[in-house]
Order: structure tokens, then C-alpha cells, then sequence
């Protein structure tokens, strides 16, 4: 270990006895706003340095000395990385289940206060932070908590997730297939495990900017109503409909899946959805039960939670990304399913394809980084990055995964066997771990 004077003389014994009870170097060095540094080593040979601009960066910690208080400080631009920002997740995920003791906390927190870093009250949370009101889930705060992540900036989701606008898991044949490639493949996927037929009526929950409604329409002859709760997301797609020549087979609807009135639909598909019903997670699916015609096939398509049962409410993600969203067990999303009457018929995980899906979209802002700070701020580009690294790195640890669910509403008819394509291989190593540079400095 090694300090260079200053406030950083400070830290030593608190540094010394977290990398003791650690039982390793804690694996990246800290700078603060005068210039002294601590890390792990000798000087210098540490490649990744977290800098504290100020001291406000340190009163967002100590108000909230958990994973919102530091990322409050990074998204004001009070905190950045030098250094590879994959890494040091990568190496915070590691220490996990470690925790100072109260007297440490305490010790820091007397620390922080000598430095003149305590303020009352705490500074204000960054503006790009989400303040949900009213009632958890009824029909006006969803569609504000909807609109906080979506009416962003289309050209700003553009950058990130390129021609295809798909937001959502691609679905990838080999680790080489162009992004592109795979989404158009996980379009595919979906529609085929729907059976899709030309002259049916599909309803499309969450529909985004029309990908998947424009897909089904144009090669399967379905006919397609999108519903959205976000504005922008509305516009985009009744223009890319419209580019599309398919003004007569698809309708795109700012609405509510809940207000959805002219059923029975002959199939339903929710891709990326359900995440965002949080609690209500059992209303979902007797929703979406209601709306499909006897027989007809469901497919369910969104993150779960692999080990955990419970999420915290105050995390960077519901507080910046998500507001109200909530992950479930995949166990408990299959018993919603079942309590609502549709029968379970398949379930997959692509939890590798998402992880290299995010990937690709993270070297998407890495590459448009400038465009999108003057498209969307600062501070939303860092909310962006922040959120699509700490995805792609829990998605390759395990600790989520994205599960294709297909159910059959109740009255149930004869379907295939099989899935829509083969599978693969995924244990194959270079699909696992399948990197793309997705780094960036500050």
C-alpha cells in the first residue's frame, strides 16, 4: 500500500485494516481533490484510479454509504475513473458479502467531517435522478416512470443501439454476428415461437419504436397493434411504420396494456415489459391472459433475477434507470403465469446473448460518446454507461438472466414441439466470454 500525503494520510489506517479483514489489496487506487492518492502497491503501478473531484463527491458517500451515494457521485461528475470503468465493477462485484464494521463507518464518517466533506443537509441528488409521485403502479405514475427512461432522445438511443432500434436481448448464432444480424434473428425467434400466421391480430406490450410490429407485419402478415406509454417512443415508431408502407397493418397506440379493450388477439409477445410492472407482476399476466383468444400463445420476454429473492428499493438502477421497475425470481414470474391460467410451455434463457448484446451497446456509446453528450447531457451519457457496463458484467457473472416465457391462454389447442430454432452451443468458451472494448476515460 502506499499514500502520498495529504488528506490521503488520512485514510491509511481505515485503508489498512479494510484490505486486512479483505485478505488482498483493495484493487484500485483513490485520488482526492487535493491531489494525494492511496492505493494498493507501489505508486503508480495501479492502472485504474477513482478521483474525487471535490468534496461534495465524499458527502454524497457519506449520506448514502452505499452503492447510491457513490453512484450520485459519479453521475454529478464529482467522481470519475481513470482507467478501465469494466475493471473496477468487475472488482467491486469481488467484494461482495465484505463490509466495514460500525466502528469503520463510524471512523469515516468522523473522517469525512474533519475534511470539512459533511454537509447538512446532503447535496442534492443530481437532476438526471428520477421522482416518481403518486400511487406505486396506478396508470399515471407508470407512464411518468415509463417516460423518465424512454423520452430520453431517440437520436440518443439510436447511438446506442443502432439501425435496428431494438432494445431488447439479441439473439446471436456465433459471437461474430453483427448486431444487427442478431437482432433481426431475435425478431425471428419470437415470431416463430408465436406460430405466427398471416391475418392474425397481434398485440404488442411495450411495443418501443415499432421494430418488432413492423417485422411481423412485413413478413409474417400479421396484423399488429403496438401499445407504448412513452411519447417519443409513439412518434418514432408511427414514422417508421409509415417509411414502411404498413400504415394498414399496424397501429401504434400511446396506451396502457391495462386499457386494452378491443381483444381477443389471436397471439401476444411482451419483449422487455414485465420488468417494469414490479409488484404488480401478477396483474400482468391476467391482463395479458384476458386480451389473447383461447388457445392462443403469449410469449413473455424479460430479465430475472437468478440468486436473490429480494431487491432492494434503493438502488442506482430504480433511482436512475428503472423507477418502480422491480426483477422477480424467474420461479416466481412462471407462478404468475400459472396463477393467471396460461399454461407453461417453454422457457430459455439467453442470459450470454444479453450479456454480449450489451457489450455491443456500450462500445455503441463508447464510439458516439461526444454525440451523445451534446444530444442527451453529461450526466445522462454517465447514467447510460454506468447502467450498461454493471448490466453486462451481472449478466456474465449469473447473477441475472433474460428468459423467453410461452405460455398458451386457457382452452388450449395442439401446437409444435419445437422451438423456434435449434439453440446453442453456450458453453462453448468463446461464446461465454466473447469481449468487445467498451471502455472509455472520466
Amino acid at each position: 500500500m502506499y499514500s502520498t500525503g495529504g488528506i490521503a494520510d488520512r485514510f491509511v489506517p481505515l485503508w489498512s485494516r479494510a484490505e486486512g479483514r479483505l485478505g488482498r489489496p483493495i484493487p484500485a487506487a483513490l485520488r482526492f481533490w487535493d491531489g494525494s492518492e492511496i492505493g494498493p502497491g507501489e505508486e503508480g503501478s495501479c492502472p485504474d484510479v477513482i478521483v474525487l473531484r471535490n468534496k461534495r463527491a465524499l458527502s454524497y458517500a457519506a449520506s448514502r454509504p452505499d452503492q447510491l451515494g457513490i453512484a450520485r457521485a459519479f453521475v454529478a461528475g464529482d467522481l470519475v475513473l481513470e482507467g478501465s470503468m469494466e475493471r473496477v465493477m468487475a472488482a467491486g462485484a469481488s467484494l461482495y458479502g465484505f463490509d466495514f464494521t460500525l466502528q469503520d463507518k463510524l471512523e469515516a464518517v468522523k473522517l469525512a467531517a474533519r475534511i470539512g466533506a459533511i454537509k447538512i443537509p446532503p447535496p442534492k441528488p443530481p437532476e438526471a435522478e428520477a421522482k416518481p409521485r403518486g400511487r406505486l403502479h396506478s396508470l399515471r405514475r407508470d407512464s411518468d416512470s415509463i417516460q423518465h427512461h424512454y423520452d430520453v432522445s431517440n437520436e440518443f438511443y439510436r447511438q446506442i443501439l443502432g439501425p435496428t432500434m431494438v432494445y431488447s436481448c439479441a439473439y446471436f448464432n456465433s459471437p461474430d454476428d453483427s448486431l444487427e444480424e442478431a437482432q433481426t434473428r431475435k425478431l425471428d425467434v419470437v415470431c416463430q415461437k408465436l406460430r405466427l400466421e398471416p391475418g392474425e391480430r397481434l398485440l404488442d406490450i411495450g411495443c418501443g419504436w415499432g421494430s418488432m410490429a413492423i417485422h411481423a407485419a412485413s413478413n409474417y402478415g400479421v396484423e399488429v397493434v403496438g401499445v407504448t406509454l412513452s411519447i417519443a417512443q409513439a412518434e418514432r415508431a408511427r414514422e417508421r411504420v409509415a417509411e414502411a408502407g404498413l400504415e394498414d397493418k399496424v397501429e401504434i397506440r400511446i396506451q396502457d396494456y391495462r386499457e386494452v379493450s378491443d381483444g381477443p388477439y389471436d397471439k401476444i409477445c411482451s419483449i422487455g415489459m414485465f420488468e417494469h410492472t414490479g409488484s404488480d407482476i401478477d396483474t400482468y399476466f391476467v391482463e395479458t391472459a384476458k386480451l389473447g383468444k383461447p388457445g392462443g400463445l403469449a410469449l413473455h420476454h424479460g430479465i430475472c433475477r437468478q440468486h436473490s429473492d429480494e431487491e432492494s428499493p434503493n438502488t442506482f438502477i430504480t433511482h436512475y434507470v428503472f423507477p418502480d421497475g422491480e426483477l422477480h425470481r424467474v420461479a416466481r414470474v412462471i407462478a404468475g403465469l400459472e396463477r393467471s391460467g396460461q399454461e407453461l410451455r417453454d422457457v430459455e434463457n439467453l442470459r450470454e446473448h444479453y450479456a454480449l448484446t450489451l457489450r455491443h451497446w456500450v462500445a455503441n456509446l463508447a464510439a458516439n460518446q461526444e454525440a451523445a453528450i451534446a444530444e442527451v447531457g453529461a450526466e445522462r451519457e454517465r447514467v447510460w454507461r454506468l447502467y450498461m457496463t454493471a448490466s453486462f458484467l451481472a449478466f456474465e457473472r449469473g447473477d441475472v438472466g433474460v428468459n423467453q416465457i410461452l405460455g398458451v391462454i386457457p382452452e388450449k389447442e395442439e401446437i409444435a414441439l419445437y422451438r423456434a430454432s435449434p439453440g446453442l452451443d453456450l458453453a462453448r468458451p468463446d461464446f461465454v466470454r466473447h469481449e468487445i472494448s467498451v471502455d472509455q476515460v472520466g
